[in-house]
């Protein structure tokens, strides 16, 4: 007798359900999306353990025939799509015939379901992939899956799950997900008696993003169309302080996804403004046609493939690029305004004049006098000044044009505009400015270069020095000779113009430790990058460092003419904002 023998159909159901059914999340997903496809308006989905001990989804959807329930549990059976020219251009969520077949094979399962022409509905029963029982009862227009004691006759499958609390979590965010997809449909979610999740149809996906999320307004919008592709949504802005990592909804045609291509173009758009490394909070739908994409290459359909992968991952580029440049800076957050004080008699600060923060740079002045002796030529600056910067016209990135007041501690400048205050880290601020100087003249060619008069010679760690030899091509891009001198040791020859030799060792030294995690697989754009942060670094102004008017109007002016004036190229805030708004709040203006 031979070896090879076939297997029930018992069996291979519960085989086959083991790539649709991964835990109860994945059985919330394909109800649900069923549910969709058949035109439901509200969705209820209670769930209990987890999802363990129950599942149960109903819907007001169209609903099936008594012919039509039975045939549903049949494996390869559906009404998505009828012939393989249907694969070319799927709309629906399922296709395949597979979820309901596995799902029964798996569990204890009840389907009851009622179409709108029928006077009563069916009632299907399956345990473990056997047909228990079918007969007619009464049933609201739609239909109901109750799914019970998932895996119970799998104990090798079930004891792979998470405990309950777990499972809630991955139910919770599954329906999070698919609610955050179709505003239009209602959604509640329950688990053993608790309300976790109330979302009535809304009209668009701001009102339902609000429902789920609340106020976010820490995150900026995403809108762009181009090449027939139209990507729109939300995404964490440049300035967010928070964890690395944040969570990333991508939706492709209204289908929850996870993609490389993607997931790539998103990294690409924050690392042009940043090279700090994170992933960030992305809420992203992205639309175009439907043959232009291909669901049908994963066996729970998380995944796609794009007809033109390049051109995808260039309009999700730019659409964030895009977005992240107009990001505003982050507001200070005040307190409400303590109960009022006589002043005393004696100044706090007996050094400080009114109108004038405590800094160096400021020469003394009398109470009479201007704070700011104007230069030749003067630079712009009072209440005439701030009006007719309003009629100035803004960047295209929609920072204003700032009248810097002075600095606080030699390190942030204050400037004001007609609509607030605004406290601008000068380093940062220089930073910012100098790096996309200095990646706009990479792109024609190289920085200049100044040549030592004696060579220097720096001793550096094995790992660091062999870092910068790997990347003596780029770095010499930058101004930078190198040359190894032995052991551990590097001679320098020549350093950018924009760095005083101290500042160029200071920055080597660095360079070898940051560049260190790209040596084997950074690219060289990535290495650039990094190279062009820690010399823009080095260069800038620092702190506790006076100004003069003209060099603070100077940073200001082309702190505007970037294209993301958030932020540094490591990720810290160029600036805070106080708006007008909140000022005469806290005077009781308002």
């Amino acid at each position: 007798m031979g070896r090879i023998h076939r297997l029930s159909a018992e069996l291979a159901n519960q085989i086959a359900a083991g790539e649709v059914v991964e835990r109860p999340a994945s059985v919330v997903k394909e109800l649900v999306e069923n549910a969709i496809d058949a035109g439901a308006s509200r969705i209820a989905i209670t769930i209990e353990q987890g999802g363990k001990r129950l599942i149960r989804v109903e819907d007001d959807g169209d609903g099936m025939s008594p012919e039509d329930a039975e045939l549903a549990l049949a494996r390869h059976a559906t009404s998505k799509i009828a012939s393989a020219e249907d694969l070319a251009a799927i709309l629906t969520h399922g296709f395949r015939g597979e979820a309901l077949p596995a799902i029964a094979s798996v569990s204890h399962f009840v389907l009851r379901t009622r179409a709108a022409d029928a006077i009563a509905g069916t009632e299907i029963r399956v345990n473990a992939g056997t047909l228990a029982s079918v007969r007619e009862v009464a049933a609201p227009l739609g239909t109901s899956v109750e799914v019970a004691d998932l895996f119970y006759g799998l104990p090798a499958r079930r004891k792979f799950l998470k405990a309950d609390g777990a499972e809630t979590v991955q139910v919770s965010r599954t329906t999070t997900q698919l609610a955050l997809a179709y505003p239009e449909i209602g959604f509640t979610l329950a688990s053993g008696g608790r309300m976790l999740l109330q979302c009535p149809p809304v009209g668009s996906r701001r009102d339902r993003f609000f429902q789920l999320y609340g106020d976010r307004p820490d995150l900026v919008e995403v809108a762009k169309e181009a090449a027939g592709i139209s990507v729109s949504g939300l995404v964490a802005s440049l300035t967010d302080q928070g964890p690395k990592r944040g969570p990333q909804n991508v939706f492709v045609n209204r289908r929850i996804v996870k993609d490389r291509t993607i997931a790539h173009a998103i990294v690409e758009a924050f690392s042009v403004a940043s090279v700090k490394e994170r992933s960030p909070e992305v809420h992203l739908f992205v639309e175009m046609p439907p043959e232009e994409v291909d669901v049908n290459v994963h066996p729970t359909k998380a995944e796609v493939r794009f007809r033109n992968q390049s051109l995808v991952h260039e309009v999700v580029k730019r659409a964030i690029s895009e977005a992240l440049g107009k990001t505003s800076a982050p507001e200070l957050q005040l307190q409400p305004p303590p109960p009022f004080q006589p002043a005393p008699s004696a100044p706090a600060f007996p050094g400080l004049i009114a109108g004038v923060f405590p800094s160096r740079w400021v020469p003394p002045t009398r109470a009479d006098e201007a704070p700011f002796p104007s230069p030749s030529p003067a630079p712009a600056h009072g209440p005439g000044a701030v009006a007719a910067s309003a009629a100035m016209p803004d960047a295209p990135w929609g920072l204003r044009p700032l009248i810097p007041l002075g600095q606080f501690r030699d390190t942030f400048i204050i400037a004001v505009d007609d609509e607030g205050i605004s406290i601008i880290d000068q380093h940062v601020a220089h930073e910012r400015v100098l790096f996309e100087r200095v990646m706009e003249r990479l792109t024609a060619g190289r920085l200049e270069s100044q040549r030592l008069l004696e060579p220097l010679v720096l001793e550096l760690p094995a790992a660091a020095h062999d870092v910068l030899l790997a990347r003596q091509a780029e770095l010499d891009r930058f101004g930078f000779e190198l040359a190894s001198f032995g052991g551990r040791s590097v001679r320098v020859a020549a350093v950018p113009a924009l760095l005083s030799p101290d500042e160029s060792i200071a920055a080597l030294r660095e360079m070898g430790e940051d560049l260190e995690g790209l040596n084997r697989g950074g690219t060289v754009g990535e290495g650039l990058q990094r190279i062009a942060a820690l010399t823009a670094c080095h260069a800038a102004v620092k702190a506790n460092c006076p100004l003069t008017q003209e060099k603070m109007v100077h940073i200001l002016d082309e702190l505007r003419k970037t294209a993301y004036s958030s932020v540094c190229p490591h990720g810290r805030p160029v600036m805070l904002r106080l708006t007008r708004r909140e000022v005469e709040r806290n005077f009781q203006r308002i």
